[in-house]
């Protein structure tokens, strides 16, 4: 069942006398319980499509439907409401409160959803990443790694339907960003439905569906094989997403 649900989404600035079509015109379903990536280049569209997706911006035009509701037409209020309840959000940069230890951190979202008991839930969702034992310190006295850590816990403490990751691995080594993505793994595994944005294809092959965009355009919509991920991992390349003669897979490929 379709958790996601876009038709012809698109999204449109006016920069002085020039108009800048971000999105031109997007159509996908994304299933509970999926794991996917959405890759392109820079201008592709893909911050404007997750900006979307988690109803941290309006479409120009189309429609987004959300566990069967139509969020595109929603108010202000009822969309803040959503991102709340419904949505997990995680950052290249953590946008962790510095001064405030890991547990308040991760209590934030239960903050705002005005819940009274707030410290059983956010110290369970430190467990779920491992990092109970650090939930009395500040991100000042953390590794990048365990900062991130926290930031996913904030992002799943209200069991949203869906978390969003934008660049969650870009500001962390490669060890580090691989501990993360095994996070990302294990929440998929218990039933989160997880959208990865990434410009990295090492990264994008961790997930289970491809989404590529060009042009404010999904131009390759795939099924991730063992072998495209093999191929991925090696080349970190567009080149192994696309056909024999060097054609981009169609979306309904």
């Amino acid at each position: 069942m379709a958790l996601i649900q876009v038709k012809n989404l698109k999204r449109t600035y006016r920069m002085g006398d020039e108009i800048v079509r971000a999105l031109a015109g997007v159509s996908v379903d994304i299933d509970a319980g999926e794991c996917v990536s959405i890759t392109g280049a820079s201008g592709s569209g893909k911050s404007t499509f997750m900006h979307l997706l988690g109803c941290l911006d309006r479409p120009s035009d189309g429609t987004y439907h959300l566990g069967g509701q139509l969020v595109s037409s929603c108010t202000d209020r009822q969309l803040a409401k959503i991102r709340n309840s419904q949505i997990g959000f995680v950052f290249q940069t953590f946008n962790l409160i510095n001064r405030t230890t890991a547990v308040d951190n991760v209590a934030v979202p239960l903050i705002y959803g005005r819940e009274r008991k707030t410290h059983d839930k956010a110290m369970a969702a430190l467990e779920r990443v491992g990092l109970a034992h650090r939930g009395k310190h500040t991100p000042s006295e953390m590794s990048g790694g365990e900062r991130q850590r926290v930031a996913i816990a904030r992002a799943i403490v209200n069991n949203p339907a869906v978390v969003l990751a934008d660049e969650p691995t870009g500001n962390l080594d490669t060890r580090t960003g691989a501990q993360i993505l095994e996070i990302f793994h294990r929440l998929h595994q218990s039933g989160t439905t997880i959208i990865l944005v990434t410009h990295e294809m090492a990264v994008a092959a961790q997930t289970l569906r491809l989404i590529h965009m060009t042009d404010g355009l999904i131009d390759v919509d795939k099924a991730i094989t063992p072998r495209m991920r093999k191929e991925l991992v090696q080349s970190d390349a567009l080149a192994a997403i696309r056909g024999p003669e060097g054609s981009v897979f169609s979306q309904a490929s």
